[in-house]
């Protein structure tokens, strides 16, 4: 499966965003769908995750007010919504494809997952 992201863009704070994810060469079925994040100089960071199979999510805390993880079954699309961004959200954001148990620990790392897309950057200015 690859995958690519897209969506991503400078946007002033208090904006929105949606990013998407799409794969080719396969298919989302059966995966765990999810959506990381990566600022200058610091880790790679879980933001959201969605479940292809039950449709279950899970956020970082951060974040899970102003943002909504979802997928388009029919065009097999992930997105993610961003609202009311703030500066601190500046980062190359990744989405990602994974198999590991719902609810395994590893769900919230970069290691617990397969695939990953090439990243699109948000830039939110203050």
């Amino acid at each position: 499966v690859q995958l690519q992201a897209s969506g991503g863009g400078l946007v002033q704070a208090g904006g929105s965003l949606r990013l998407s994810c799409t794969a080719s060469r396969g298919t989302f079925s059966g995966y765990h769908m999810a959506w990381f994040r990566q600022a200058p100089g610091k880790e790679r960071e879980f933001v959201a995750v969605f479940s292809s199979r039950s449709g279950g999510t899970r956020y970082n805390e951060s974040i899970k007010d102003r943002f909504s993880i979802s997928k388009q079954y029919l065009q097999d699309t992930l997105y993610l919504q961003m609202n009311s961004l703030k500066p601190d959200d500046t980062a190359v954001y990744y989405c990602s494809a994974g198999n590991r148990p719902w609810g395994d620990s590893s769900m919230l790392r970069p290691d617990g997952y397969i695939y990953w897309g090439q990243g699109t950057q948000v830039t939110v200015s203050s």
